[in-house]
């Protein structure tokens, strides 16, 4: 519970601290007479605490170069993604753009727009026409590290038998999807006879509801893998709440995106989340931020690259987000 009262303020403290679109887009401009304008970082949607906790670290760095950092919430609507970002386009100091589009094909003509403008289009994890340059996420490089090692562990504990196995991932995204095939091509490079279960959710509720759904029907599922923390951390208390021990040695649950909460449980002895991957949200700000104020200041010359990190019970205080 406390976790969860914890998130839903973590939410309420970026909304409250940075610029959203739409009624608020107005006075954003104008609230200091001193700043070079805005910079718009737009994710799919804020109900994602990797994406949240960049946020945090990104308002310092941008506001410290001159800036106003504006953001918005489209919760998984491309429609409203398009709206926002030609509010932005229209309000006329927004310098730059940088965003994960929740369909990339769909923000062409808004990136069209943009550019036209002389607003230019930063890419984050992905890239479509009218983006010069994106950070770079190896998604699929990062999921086929998980899928190896997993399958390693499953290969060491359930010998080379047919063993069910779980992935969590909406692949209506980019991003979801690459990361789940590098998953998939993992597991057949180190545990080629696993038997792999679709499961398509995005949010922390649905992988809940999709796990339970899961182990009704296919009660020996002994691995869950998620291609991001959120629904990892929906399966894992859909696993824990089936009766399963925190500790079973028999049971494997990884993600990538490793958050705060997450290694809590990974750091617990013998953990069934046993070990995860993390792209460092100060990281992510620290790229984030730097592409966009070059992308307005016009010196953005290559994309950028960020590789998740192992991390595991040994290194997890290494990871915390303050």
């Amino acid at each position: 519970m406390r976790k969860s009262v914890a998130r839903l303020a973590a939410v309420g403290a970026i909304i409250a601290t940075i610029t959203l679109a739409g009624c608020s887009a107005d006075t954003a401009g104008s609230s200091d007479t001193e700043s070079k304008g805005a910079l718009a970082m737009s994710y799919a949607g804020m109900d994602i605490q990797i994406w949240l906790d960049t946020l945090e670290f990104m308002k310092p760095i941008i506001e410290e170069a001159g800036y106003t950092l504006v953001t918005d919430d489209p919760r998984w609507d491309i429609q409203t993604q398009i709206s926002d970002w030609q509010a932005w386009i229209q309000r006329g100091d927004v310098k730059a753009i940088m965003g994960y589009p929740i369909q990339s094909d769909s923000l062409i003509p808004v990136t069209g727009e943009a550019v036209a403008a002389g607003v230019p289009v930063v890419g984050y994890a992905s890239s479509w026409d009218g983006v010069e340059y994106s950070l770079v996420l190896d998604n699929y490089e990062d999921g086929l590290t998980l899928g190896r090692q997993a399958g390693e562990w499953l290969l060491k504990t359930h010998g080379n038998g047919e063993v069910p196995i779980a992935l969590v991932a909406d692949r209506s995204a980019d991003l979801a999807r690459l990361r789940a095939e590098g998953i998939e091509a993992g597991l057949a490079e180190t545990a080629p006879n696993a038997k792999i279960y679709d499961i398509g959710s995005a949010t922390r509720q649905d992988a809940y509801a999709a796990a339970q759904s899961q182990l009704t029907a296919v009660p020996d599922t002994k691995a869950w893998l998620a291609i991001g923390d959120d629904p990892g951390l929906g399966i894992y208390q859909a696993v824990i709440d089936s009766g399963v021990a925190a500790d079973d040695s028999d049971y494997l649950v990884s993600s990538l995106d490793a958050t705060n909460e997450s290694l809590d449980i990974i750091k617990k002895e013998n953990s069934i989340w046993r070990f995860g991957y993390i792209l460092p949200a100060q990281a992510l700000a620290e790229k984030n931020a730097a592409m966009l104020i070059a992308a307005a200041e016009g010196t953005l010359s290559g994309d950028e690259v960020l590789h998740s990190i192992a991390v595991g019970a040994s290194n997890a205080d290494e990871y915390y987000v303050d």
